[in-house]
């Protein structure tokens, strides 16, 4: 079982390597930040429909995916703004506008600067 926190993206994404890296470099908490395709995913309780469709932070019990991710991200911050942006990312009506846009850049990943076909979504099924 790999340490806590941990956030888990897609590692054949560029784009999502990509701002993984960034934010890495940014923030001044980030935690152990690995691929999915490295993890045992029955270990951790992620499917892989989870993790093809969503970034996830696993810290302290917590499980969060998506912009929720990212906003539990913000909250370990030791800034009082990013802390603050976090706990709004997760308030209505500002969590509806983070999911949304959280939706589009993960829909059209691979069209995004940084982003190639391996970042396309799997198609759903049926």
């Amino acid at each position: 079982m790999p340490r806590e926190p941990l956030l888990v993206f897609d590692g054949d994404c560029a784009f999502c390597t990509t701002w993984v890296r960034r934010l890495e470099n940014a923030l001044d908490r980030f935690p152990d930040a690995q691929p999915w395709q490295w993890l045992d995913l029955d270990g951790l309780a992620l499917s892989r429909d989870d993790v093809t469709h969503y970034v996830w932070l696993l810290v302290g019990g917590g499980r969060f995916r998506g912009h929720a991710a990212f906003a539990a991200l913000l909250q370990l911050q030791p800034q009082r703004t990013l802390r603050l942006l976090g706990h709004l990312l997760v308030t209505p009506p500002f969590s509806w506008a983070a999911s949304l846009g959280y939706s589009l850049i993960a829909r059209f990943r691979h069209r995004l600067p940084g982003g190639t076909a391996a970042c396309a979504m799997p198609r759903a099924a049926g």
